[in-house]
């Protein structure tokens, strides 16, 4: 074994041909980080971490050993994308004329010949490969497939995708309704400019889509006109987005720590399940106490936990205002519940009586461990209310971001304000924002952080009419981080929009929000859904 300056050598030289490990180096359990950016000099990063490591080596030495069997928090980690891949089938529509003379023998459209066909389907393989390799969720385009015939579009019906992306250039409205009828899902883009222009740009209308409000009728059509995309292509990727975030809302499996209710609506759970196909996980606290005991009772665990903790509170702008104790806890609790994700293969995890059982039993409080789980790419969502669970897993999916689910207040003279206790510190996805970490507000124990959102943020909202199929949004920003005496992460919000119609729906509910702006897209989805969606935000187009 190697000590002293022989092992910042050895570290230094095995550093330097990894690059990808210099973004973030940690002295010790008990200093402040050392954050090195991985474009220094060679000398002056070689000087800088050497000093580094010299002054901290008895505390860092043991991490290198740290016990690994355990889901570690790692505040280095990038934020993932998470989601199962959605899979487009692109399929361009045409129907090549034949000359006649003195007669009108083609209809509109810049594609009247084979050349012009294949010129166009490298134009819309080469949009699409870019849109692939830019997106921030998962995305697989199979190859563009030319249809002429309503034969050959009835053929693709077995071919396995979740959604047809038709380019319906020319062709009669039998070849329309052919390739419509594909799959379930079905995005049309036509060309104005961007290319050469369709016929059906022109002759697309309600004899092929329907135009119903969402979740109220059932459709008329196999698509809607909100379906239509013209040239825009961040238009295109906001719906494939929607949809990804659709399929992946579905089916999804949740642990739920002590079982799952829903606020003011008991039936919350049963529907959700119903409705999204859910398989909620319930793991009784009776099964789960005897295992945390014994994580108390592992030492490995117990200097892993503080090993993690000791990272958490290094990070910039991390205030300590509560007992370090309940910090390492709370990242014992971590490891705990991250393993009851894997063991289940579930991506989302909630707890009911988080302000009650789970407190004594783990001597700190799950505020800050749901906290970390969501700013590592899971979901992680309190008190178990499957009234704002789903809304929370589909905001999640068309962030690609996390989001923070939070108690409403009363709306006034156009702000709100937003409170909760177990506010992620990456709601950008990449940064770690300023924060407190304090107690529980309610009761004044364990480990919360208080969170400071950038002044300006923009910020997405859902707010669920409890168990119903009506969601309502909106759009804000950021006007402040108080300290009002309630749940210790707040913000007051200007609200965009129709701020009085928000009184009205005033339910002491859960809402969920995120930064940006999504109300097109989760209105998108929701049609998807045959639900309800209020839009109250006038900025949405």
């Amino acid at each position: 074994m190697l000590e002293g300056d022989s092992v910042v050598v050895v570290i230094i030289d095995n550093l330097l041909g990894r690059p990808d490990l210099l973004g973030l180096i940690w002295r010790s359990s008990t200093l402040n980080a050392f954050m090195i950016a991985t474009t220094l000099p060679r000398r002056q990063f070689l000087s800088q971490l050497s000093l580094s490591l010299l002054g901290g080596l008895t505390a860092f030495t043991p991490r290198l050993g740290a016990d690994t069997r355990h889901p570690r928090w790692d505040p280095n980690r990038p934020f993932p994308r998470i989601g199962r891949t959605l899979s487009v089938q692109p399929v361009f529509m045409f129907r090549l004329p034949t000359r006649r003379e003195a007669a009108s023998w083609k209809s509109w459209g810049g594609i009247q010949t084979e050349a012009a066909v294949a010129e166009e389907s490298d134009r819309i393989t080469a949009a699409l490969r870019h849109l692939a390799a830019t997106a921030d969720f998962p995305i697989e385009f199979l190859p563009v497939t030319r249809v002429d015939s309503p034969d050959a579009a009835t053929r693709l019906a077995s071919t396995p995708a979740d959604v047809t992306l038709l380019y319906p250039c020319t062709g009669s409205g039998d070849l329309l309704r052919a390739c419509l009828a594909i799959r379930p899902d079905t995005v049309l883009f036509v060309r104005r400019k961007s290319g050469p222009i369709y016929y059906w740009f022109q002759a697309l209308s309600v004899r092929y889509l329907d135009t119903a409000a969402a979740g109220i009728a059932e459709p008329t059509a196999p698509a809607h006109v909100d379906d239509v995309v013209v040239d825009d292509d961040t238009e295109l990727e906001w719906r494939l987005r929607s949809l990804f975030a659709v399929k992946n809302l579905r089916n999804t499996r949740i642990v739920a720590l002590g079982g799952a209710w829903g606020k003011y609506a008991p039936d919350a759970p049963r529907l959700a399940e119903e409705r999204y196909g859910f398989k909620i996980i319930d793991v009784p606290y009776d099964t789960f106490e005897p295992r945390l005991r014994r994580a108390r009772a592992d030492r490995q665990r117990l200097a892993a936990a503080e090993a993690a903790a000791a990272d958490f509170l290094a990070l910039p702008d991390t205030a300590l205002e509560t007992d370090r104790r309940f910090v390492t806890r709370a990242l014992l609790l971590h490891q705990l519940f991250q393993e009851l994700l894997q063991e289940n293969d579930a991506t989302v995890f909630t707890i009911q009586s988080c302000m009650g059982t789970i407190i004594p039993m783990s001597e700190t409080t799950a505020c800050l461990t749901l906290a970390l789980i969501n700013d590592e790419g899971p979901m992680a969502f309190c008190e178990s209310d499957f009234v704002i669970i789903p809304a929370g897993i589909l905001l999640r999916y068309i962030a690609a971001r996390p989001v923070f689910l939070h108690n409403s207040t009363f709306p006034h003279q156009g702000t709100v304000t937003c409170a909760h206790c177990t506010c992620p510190r990456r709601m950008d996805g990449r940064t770690y924002a300023p924060a407190r970490v304090l107690t529980h507000y309610e009761s004044e124990y364990g480990a919360a952080p208080k969170i400071e959102m950038p002044i300006g943020q923009e910020v997405t909202f859902i707010n669920p009419e409890y168990s119903t199929t009506r969601w309502l949004g909106f759009t804000g920003q950021i006007e402040s981080n108080p300290d009002y005496e309630i749940c210790r992460s707040q913000q007051d919000v200007r609200i965009d929009g129709h701020w009085r119609q928000l009184v009205s729906e005033v339910r002491d509910s859960h809402w969920v929000m995120a930064y940006g702006s999504h109300l097109n897209e989760i209105g998108y989805a929701l049609r998807k859904l045959g639900m309800q969606w209020v839009n109250l935000s006038s900025t949405a187009g």
